[in-house]
């Protein structure tokens, strides 16, 4: 998956002025860092020369033109929202309606600030009010209903081993910092992160009326309560094993298995049906369920204030939205000051009524000739990986005909859904900002549960079109790519085949591999989660995988922080793969075609891994760097290039690099899963 100024980028649509003989555009040659060599650093070679002149914005945590392709779209966004909201007559539960009066409720920042923690006065004084255990799971339903995860959290999502149908799947949830290990690990950076984040809390407690000392306490109080459900929790790379988070079970097995949470009262208020579910961390449960019994109530209430105000604080007043910055984004990421209220308010727009927004955006942005292209290159990318599978000669005919059983049952999803969601339900208004993040939530909220229980409706969407990302969803063996992610640098009209099948093409092959990588393996043709091996080949392909986790836990972001090899294998696997098969089908792309031109001195095999090292190319700050060392199963991006090119022939062919190259990797040890 692809998590993902202005002037920098050639945009998507004066690409659309190239029609006939025009010339086709190459590598943006001003970012290539001529001091460099390709084959002894490939990172620096491909875009080095644009980082030094482009360097972080103070808002972000990385930067690059992929990251700033991003952030243009919110531009972009921003002049469709302020066109709206300018205008007040729009009919009840338009799309105009409810993104301009939700984007102008946000903007108006005086009202906001005026208000300062009042708007959720009322659900503090609930939580206040609370006499017993029963209180407590009352509120923590109501928290539900808004998007408040705490301390468990429930979601539709198919059944792992019927994925045609929906059922409530409940994870693990309810934490302050990013994951388990901010509670349990004695690293240095670790006790750092406990401290810095005892003072947020107490920060929060203050600026929402507690007085110095209470705040204090209350800071202890939560770390403990979440202590105690971290050390209930699976750790990152255990997260990766779909089987470790596959407990479906019976709605009486679950009332047996956390026998004092009051799951009819739960199911009832939820409107679910006591049907069959999935529980991602038993564990986890039971510890809800013991600290139900034990814990006092009084820290309940703390807990539960606790994650009510830090959940509305960037909804809120500016004192709280900052202290909220202060630590997630510039403590943990790096970041150096918010971003300005209106790009905070286009991302409450999407974040709330995204597929609104996005019928706005697709309008402007999307032309059909973008979308035809796309397909045209996913079937290429498909008939690739197609003819990878053909060819292993590690993999026998068995396993092989499954996989390509898989292949074929690929569903590829662009640029916006067929058909939109309604969101004409939610009542949003100019009156109050909190009012309408509550509505946006709510909504949100029902129409996930109204899921449960009802067939997969595989029109449904994960991401808004404005997303510069994409996905893919081993349970419904899909990939999805958002209109949001189908411009420059990743893919343009007016470029060469080479550039798009280097730089979109590799995302396309990288969400392919996925349903082949160490997880998406483990779904078979129908998405269930079923073996599809032969004992031989899955051991084959486990000792293959086993090269890329020793390839990159060898990649160090400073002095004694490395890459955890198992929790990047997924998304490297799905690198290396996505690159190889790109670069096979950027050569399905040209048969019967003329060669594409050498532009700027560099050959069409050049212009593609460029293509690749410049969408791939962020500056990253050194935070972010060891949050995404701990955390994110993506690699930084210096690895995710040179980790990839540094593996295949290809490149080496194609800029002459000689064996023993930085860039070249022995044939030995060179990694090819796919």
């Amino acid at each position: 998956m692809r998590l993902n100024v202005a002037s920098l980028l050639v945009v998507l649509l004066p690409g659309l002025a190239h029609a006939g003989d025009a010339p086709l555009h190459g590598v943006y040659t001003e970012d290539i860092d001529r001091k460099a060599d390709a084959c002894t650093n490939f990172f620096d070679f491909a875009n080095g020369a644009w980082r030094a002149k482009n360097p972080i914005p103070s808002s972000m945590s990385r930067w690059s033109r992929r990251w700033a392709s991003g952030e243009l779209a919110k531009d972009q966004l921003k002049v469709i929202l302020e066109e709206v909201s300018a205008k007040t007559a729009w009919r009840a539960g338009s799309v105009e309606q409810l993104i301009g009066d939700h984007y102008a409720a946000c903007m108006d920042q005086p009202k906001v600030d005026s208000l300062g923690v009042k708007p959720i006065a009322p659900l503090l004084a609930e939580i206040d009010a609370i006499r017993d255990t029963a209180g407590v799971q009352r509120m923590v339903g109501r928290f539900h209903d808004i998007g408040i995860g705490v301390p468990f959290a429930l979601f539709s999502g198919s059944d792992n081993h019927e994925p045609t149908q929906v059922i409530a799947h409940v994870y693990a949830s309810g934490l302050g910092m990013p994951d388990r290990d901010y509670y349990v690990k004695t690293e240095p950076r670790f006790q750092e992160a406990r401290e810095k984040y005892r003072e947020h809390v107490a920060n929060m407690f203050k600026l929402a009326g507690s007085n110095e000392a209470d705040a204090k306490a209350a800071a202890g109080v939560v770390f403990e309560q979440e202590k105690k459900l971290a050390e209930a929790s699976l750790d990152n790379v255990a997260l990766r094993d779909p089987k470790a988070t596959d407990h479906k079970t019976t709605f009486a097995e679950l009332q047996k298995l956390a026998p004092r949470v009051d799951w009819a009262a739960y199911f009832d208020g939820a409107r679910l049906p006591r049907a069959d579910l999935n529980v991602a961390e038993p564990k986890f449960l039971q510890e809800v369920d013991r600290q139900l019994a034990e814990v006092p109530l009084a820290s309940w209430k703390t807990y539960l204030k606790w994650h009510l105000i830090s959940d509305a604080a960037p909804s809120l007043s500016t004192p709280l939205a900052e202290e909220s910055f202060r630590f997630n984004a510039a403590y943990l990421s790096g970041a150096k000051e918010m971003k300005p209220r209106w790009k905070r308010c286009v991302e409450s727009t999407d974040a709330l009524l995204g597929e609104a927004l996005g019928q706005k955006y697709v309008e402007k942005h999307f032309p059909p000739e973008a979308k035809a292209r796309m397909q045209e290159m996913v079937k290429n990318l498909l008939r690739a990986m197609g003819e990878v599978i053909r060819g292993l000669d590690w993999m026998g005919e068995q396993t092989k005909a499954k996989a390509l059983e898989k292949l074929s049952t690929f569903n590829p999803k662009i640029g916006y859904p067929d058909k939109w969601r309604d969101y004409s339900s939610v009542r949003i208004s100019r009156t109050s900002y909190w009012d309408d993040v509550l509505a946006g939530r709510r909504f949100g909220v029902t129409d996930d549960r109204q899921q449960i229980g009802k067939p997969v409706d595989r029109g449904r969407w994960g991401m808004t079109p404005p997303t510069s990302d994409a996905y893919y969803n081993p349970l419904l063996n899909e990939i999805v790519f958002p209109a949001g992610i189908l411009q420059s640098p990743a893919f343009r009209l007016d470029a060469t085949d080479a550039i798009n099948y280097g730089a979109i093409g590799v995302v396309i092959g990288h969400e392919v591999s996925h349903g082949f990588d160490d997880q998406g393996a483990q779904f078979d043709a129908q998405g269930r989660l079923e073996n599809w091996w032969t004992a031989e080949d899955l051991k084959k392909f486990q000792e293959k995988g086993q090269c890329v986790v020793d390839q990159y836990e060898g990649y160090f972001i400073e002095p004694g922080i490395h890459h955890n090899g198992k929790l990047v294998l997924g998304e490297s696997i799905g690198d290396q793969a996505g690159a190889r098969i790109a670069f096979r089908a950027y050569q399905i792309s040209r048969q019967g075609k003329a060669p594409e031109p050498t532009i700027d001195g560099f050959t069409p095999e050049q212009q593609f891994f460029i293509g690749w090292g410049q969408f791939r190319g962020d500056e990253t700050r050194p935070e972010q760097k060891r949050l995404m060392i701990q955390g994110d199963p993506h690699p930084v991006a210096e690895f995710r290039v040179v980790g990839v090119v540094s593996n295949l022939p290809e490149f080496a062919k194609a800029f002459s690099c000689a064996p023993g190259s930085a860039m070249v990797r022995p044939p030995e040890k060179r990694c090819q899963v796919w």
